[in-house]
């Protein structure tokens, strides 16, 4: 089983439910290293999948997921060292 991200053990996302935020994960992972066209028609499934699964976020969710993210780029996670 892969490691989950950093960010996503945040207190900022604890609210979170798990499954939205491996949703999110599986979007960062399931994209890599595809071309510009293979990732339109992976996350137009991706948003299908989702919203067959009822998988929504609320703009609050949105905004502290984000802010979680930037939290650990390396730029921010140099700055916190």
């Amino acid at each position: 089983m892969e490691e989950r991200p950093e960010w996503m053990s945040d207190p900022l996302v604890k609210d979170i439910s798990l499954n939205k935020l491996e949703f999110l994960g599986s979007l960062v992972t399931g994209g890599k290293g595809k071309s510009q066209k293979e990732l339109m028609s992976f996350f137009m499934l991706r948003m299908k999948e989702a919203r067959q699964a009822d998988i929504s976020f609320s703009k609050d969710e949105v905004a502290r997921v984000i802010e979680a993210c930037l939290l650990y780029t390396s730029d921010a996670a140099d700055d916190k060292a």
